[in-house]
């Protein structure tokens, strides 16, 4: 198993998956299977549809789109009018979790708010799904985690379209689809059950860094499990306004790197490994390399990050 060729985060993914990723392509060592990254340097509308449809999927009954909404008042979300033909054309409800910090995504009512002012049920609707608190999803195999508490609506839905802005993160160092399946798809009691790695349910402060990134791995595989990986739930990933800082940060720092692209993949390992690897090799991304690489020699006892 080639675990050192994969950044720590996404390493911690791929043993809970049994595969690793190389280069934007994931092999699994027992049944020699590749996942395929599609990508376009056309970050537009038709750009998004495009890299999209090169999948080939087609989702089946009730159709959910997993996206950040935002804090407010400056962060790099998702421009409703770049995804507005794409969601509209898989008839996708926008999905969301309140936030278990404090901010304006806090509470249903002034979450709705945000969706609202940030322009996103001007294109779809919008479901918070822990509105009504959680259900538990079974974590198979979990080293940190028993359960992952989802958004209780989160069965309400057949199949997942995860649409994430790539970006830097102060814990994770970024985030991307994995985040978004995992801290994302998060209940309340959720968030704080994958921050402490399954020791509270009631409040996100005091887990460490490794503890943090390996509950994600573990949440973010009981998702995939129970859509049954790449059949029920697909990923895109915009890499575009790549700041440092996560879109849960309401001032960001400004982005350096230039716009890169569209990713799509039904591999969360695999869009997520091509994502760095595209975002560290671009020009502008040095302070993204240097947070990323500060948490690597902190908790993953590595010196950069292995590409290859």
């Amino acid at each position: 198993m080639r675990q050192k060729q994969v950044f720590c985060i996404i390493a911690a993914m791929a043993v809970a998956f049994g595969s690793f990723v190389n280069a934007g392509a994931a092999e699994n060592d027992n049944a020699k299977e590749t996942s395929v990254v599609y990508m376009t340097a056309d970050i537009s509308p038709e750009g998004l549809m495009s890299v999209y449809q090169s999948l080939g999927w087609t989702p089946k009954g009730e159709v959910a789109v997993k996206l950040s909404t935002g804090e407010p008042p400056a962060s790099n979300y998702l421009d409703p009018e770049l995804i507005k033909e794409l969601i509209q054309s898989v008839n996708g409800t926008i999905v969301e979790c309140n936030t278990a910090y404090g901010g304006a995504r806090i509470e249903t009512a002034m979450h709705m708010q945000l969706a609202e002012d940030h322009g996103f049920t001007a294109i779809a609707d919008v479901d918070i799904l822990d509105a009504e608190g959680s259900r538990s999803l079974p974590v198979e195999g979990g080293m940190r985690l028993s359960e992952n508490l989802v958004g209780s609506h989160f069965g309400n839905y057949d199949s997942y379209l995860v649409l994430s802005h790539f970006k830097g993160h102060a814990m994770a160092g970024f985030g991307g689809a994995i985040k978004n399946i995992s801290i994302g798809l998060g209940s309340q009691e959720g968030k704080c059950l994958i921050h402490t790695a399954g020791e509270s349910h009631d409040s996100p402060w005091g887990g460490d860094q490794t503890g943090f990134t390996e509950s994600m791995a573990e949440a973010g595989k009981s998702v995939s499990d129970y859509l049954n990986q790449g059949e029920n739930i697909v990923y895109v990933n915009v890499l575009n306004n790549i700041s440092i800082d996560c879109d849960c940060n309401g001032n960001p720092a400004e982005p350096d790197i230039h716009d890169i692209g569209i990713l799509a993949s039904t591999d969360p390992v695999a869009i997520d490994q091509a994502s760095i690897d595209l975002t560290f090799a671009a020009e502008g991304s040095e302070s993204l390399q240097n947070r990323v690489n500060a948490f690597l020699k902190r908790e993953c006892g590595m010196t950069g990050l292995l590409l290859s």
